[in-house]
């Protein structure tokens, strides 16, 4: 894993391997990137996640989600969301997205201006 720093503000991550799998996975990769670059707002590729986190009956999306409001972390999970046909998780998605704090995008370069927008 390695977190990029793009702006003042925002740092991206960069791997193809999962890193969030557990809720204290979740708190040492915002540990690591505040550490690291000292940014507010973190870009996630879907990768990175555990394909539990899709699959909103299992809690883990809420577990993790909850830890970046916590620590006060805004998060753009960057990716394609278009082949989950679960009702509620796309309705999860749309609610998150008209938020202030979690988004998920299709590219970096709108999650980098979404997040821009958010601080």
């Amino acid at each position: 894993m390695n977190i990029e720093k793009l702006t003042e503000t925002t740092a991206a991550v960069r791997t193809e391997e999962i890193l969030v799998s557990t809720p204290q996975e979740a708190m040492d990769l915002i540990a690591s990137a505040r550490y690291e670059t000292g940014c507010q707002a973190l870009i996630l590729p879907k990768a990175a996640l555990h394909e539990d986190f899709f699959r909103l009956s299992t809690g883990l999306a809420g577990e993790v989600l909850q830890k970046f409001v916590n620590y006060d972390m805004k998060l753009a999970i960057v990716g394609d969301f278009s082949h989950y046909t679960s009702k509620p998780l796309q309705d999860f998605i749309r609610e998150s997205n008209r938020g202030k704090t979690v988004f998920f995008l299709p590219t970096e370069p709108a999650a980098l201006e979404k997040l821009s927008a958010a601080l």
